[in-house]
C-alpha cells in the first residue's frame, strides 16, 4: 500500500505527499487518477491537482508504476463565497497595458472566503497589496509581470512612528530601512492562498534592479513576494522568477506553507535568494524547486541594532522534500540572525550543484540572543555540492567584517555580543562528487559550539576537484578535497561517517573537549 498525505487544499486545489525514504523525486513514479480518470504520471514525492470545482468530493487515486501497490481516498475541496475575474475589472493582460488598478479592484472588491481570477495571459504590474480571506488564484499561461520602472514603485519606509511603539515597516537585511514595495506585498493580512499554475515574474533582467545593486538608490530594492506580521499565508504551485532580489521574504509572520514552488533566478542574478523567513514561526517549505543567485532557504532573525524586544526567533520551520538545483547555499542559517533560530527541521531534500549545502553563519557583534539551537538534518542528498556542511563563526559581513574583531582567532571575552550555536545533529546524508571540503565546522574560542552529531554519513570526493574556499572568513585560503574540519567544539560525536577520495587525513580535530569516534 502506498502512504500518501493530503497537506493541503483549497476550493480548487489537493496537494498530497508521498510518505517515503526518497528525496524528492518519487521511486519508482506512479500514476494519478481523479474519479478514475487517468491525470498524469508523477515522479515528484509531492503533487498538487489543479481545475477542481469547489466543495465538491473527489475520489483520489494513485497507482505504483511498478509495484502493486495505491492509495485511494475521497477529499473534498474547500467552499468559496465568489469568483472575481480581473477582466471583469478591466484587466487588458496584454503585457502592455498597466493591470495595477484593475487588480487591486478585483482584491478590494472580494467578499471574505472569494477568488480572485488572472485568467491566462501577461498582466503588466507596480505592486499590489493583498487582502485578508482571499484567494488569488493564477491560472495557467497567466503571468503577473513587474513594471520595469523604479519610479513606478512605491516606498515602504523602514519606520512608522506610533503614539506607543515604532512600527517596522521595510527591511532589508535585518535592519529597518525604507525599501521599494514588492510586485505581491501583503501587511497584516491572515488566511491568504495564491495558488495556480501560472508565473509571477519579477521581470528584473529587463530593469535596474541587478544593476550597481549594492547601492541604495531612492529607496532598497524590493523583493518579488514580501510578507510583513502575516498569519496563515499559503503559496502554491505557482512559478516565481527574476526577482529584483530575495524571492519570498516573510518577517515577523507566523503559520505559512510554501508548498510545491518553482523558484527560478539567473546564477548571476545579486541577492536572489529563495525563501528568506526572518523572525518567523511554524513555516513549512515543501516540495520546492530552487535555481537562484543565491541562498535558496536562509532563516534570519535580524541584526544586533534593532532593540532587544525586536530580536525575535525564528522558529519551528520544516523543510521537506525540497531540490535546491543552485545557489550559493541549499539551507542557511544567518548571517542576520541577532533574535535566534530555532527548531529547525531538514529532512528528504535532494541539494545539487550548490556552493554549500548547510550552511550557518554568524560572527562576533550579533549578540547572545543570537542563538541557534535544536537544528536537525535528516534524509539528504548531496550531488556536485562544493562543501556540504559549514559551520562559520568569523562570517566577513557587514563593513566591519573585515576587522580584528571579527576575524581574530583568538580567545575574546564573551559578552552581550558573543552569539551562541547550541545542538545540531545531521544524520543519513550521502554526498557525492564534492570539491572543496568535507565539512568546515570553525566555532568561537570563546564561545564554543555546544554539540554537534554526525551519524551514517558518507562523502566522497570528486577527483578533478577544483581548489574554492569552504567558506567566506579572513585569511582563509582556498582548499580542495579536504575532509572535515573541526575547531572549537564542546561535544562533538561521529558515528558511522567516512570521507573517500580525500587528500590526506579525513578528520582534522581541534579545540574539542569531548570527541566520541564510532
Amino acid at each position: 500500500m502506498l502512504n500518501c498525505q493530503v497537506i493541503h487544499k483549497t476550493s480548487t486545489t489537493i496537494t498530497l505527499e508521498l510518505q517515503n525514504k526518497a528525496c524528492y523525486f518519487a521511486e519508482p513514479a506512479y500514476l494519478l487518477y481523479v474519479n478514475e480518470h487517468f491525470i498524469k504520471k508523477v515522479d515528484k514525492n509531492i503533487v498538487t491537482i489543479s481545475g477542481l470545482r469547489p466543495h465538491t468530493l473527489y475520489t483520489i487515486r494513485l497507482t505504483s508504476e511498478t509495484e502493486h501497490k495505491e492509495w485511494v481516498q475521497q477529499i473534498e475541496t474547500t467552499y468559496e463565497t465568489a469568483v472575481l475575474n480581473v477582466r471583469d475589472f478591466g484587466a487588458i493582460g496584454d503585457g502592455e497595458h498597466l493591470d495595477t488598478q484593475a487588480i487591486q479592484a478585483a482584491i478590494a472588491a472580494a467578499p471574505l472566503g472569494a477568488r480572485i481570477v488572472l485568467p491566462p495571459g501577461v498582466y503588466k504590474s507596480t505592486p499590489i497589496f493583498l487582502k485578508s480571506h482571499i484567494t488569488l488564484e493564477l491560472e495557467e499561461g497567466a503571468i503577473l509581470l513587474g513594471d520595469t520602472r523604479r519610479e513606478a514603485y512605491s516606498i515602504l519606509p523602514g519606520v512608522v512612528e506610533k503614539e506607543k511603539e515604532d512600527y517596522y515597516l521595510g527591511f532589508w537585511e535585518g535592519e529597518p530601512v525604507a525599501c521599494y514595495a514588492s510586485l505581491v506585498t501583503g501587511i497584516c493580512i491572515q488566511d491568504v492562498k495564491i495558488i495556480g499554475k501560472g508565473i509571477i515574474d519579477g521581470n528584473a533582467q529587463n530593469s535596474d534592479w541587478w544593476v550597481d545593486a549594492k547601492v541604495k538608490r531612492g529607496a532598497w530594492r524590493p523583493r518579488t513576494i514580501y510578507l510583513v506580521d502575516c498569519t496563515a499565508v499559503t503559496i502554491e504551485g505557482i512559478t516565481i522568477q527574476n526577482s529584483p532580489s530575495w524571492t519570498i521574504h516573510p518577517i515577523r509572520c507566523k503559520d505559512m506553507q510554501f508548498i510545491n514552488l518553482s523558484l527560478i533566478n539567473p546564477k548571476d542574478s545579486p541577492n536572489t535568494d529563495g525563501i528568506n523567513p526572518e523572525s518567523s514561526s511554524d513555516i513549512e517549505i515543501v516540495g520546492v524547486r530552487f535555481s537562484l543567485g543565491d541562498d535558496c532557504v536562509a532563516i534570519k532573525s535580524g541584526k544586533y541594532t534593532l532593540p532587544p524586544e525586536r530580536r525575535l526567533a525564528s522558529k519551528k520551520i520544516t523543510i521537506r522534500n525540497c531540490f535546491m538545483e543552485f545557489g550559493h547555499g541549499a539551507v542557511v542559517i544567518g548571517s542576520e540572525m541577532s533574535g535566534g533560530v530555532k527548531q529547525v527541521k531538514v529532512e528528504r531534500c535532494l541539494f545539487k550543484n550548490t556552493d554549500r549545502g548547510i550552511r550557518i553563519k554568524t560572527r562576533r557583534g550579533r549578540g547572545s540572543t543570537a542563538i541557534i539551537d535544536d537544528i536537525v538534518v535528516k534524509n539528504i542528498k548531496m550531488d556536485g555540492v562544493l562543501t556540504p556542511f559549514t559551520i562559520n563563526a568569523f562570517y566577513f559581513c557587514d563593513s566591519d567584517g573585515k576587522t580584528e574583531y571579527v576575524w581574530s582567532k583568538e580567545k575574546l571575552p564573551r559578552d552581550e555580543r558573543t552569539p551562541v550555536i547550541g545542538k545540531l545533529s545531521f544524520e543519513n546524508i550521502e554526498c557525492i562528487n564534492v570539491q572543496v571540503c568535507a565539512g568546515f565546522i570553525y566555532g568561537l574560542p570563546e564561545e564554543k559550539i555546544q554539540s554537534l552529531t554526525f551519524k551514517n554519513i558518507s562523502v566522497t570526493f570528486k577527483e578533478d576537484a577544483v581548489p574554492d574556499y569552504p567558506e567566506m572568513l579572513s585569511f582563509q585560503e582556498k582548499i580542495a578535497r579536504t575532509g572535515f574540519v573541526f575547531r572549537n567544539i564542546i561535544k562533538l560525536s561521529l558515528e558511522q561517517v567516512s570521507v573517500a577520495k580525500q587528500l590526506g587525513n579525513p578528520f582534522l580535530v581541534e579545540e574539542v573537549e569531548t570527541y566520541n569516534y564510532k
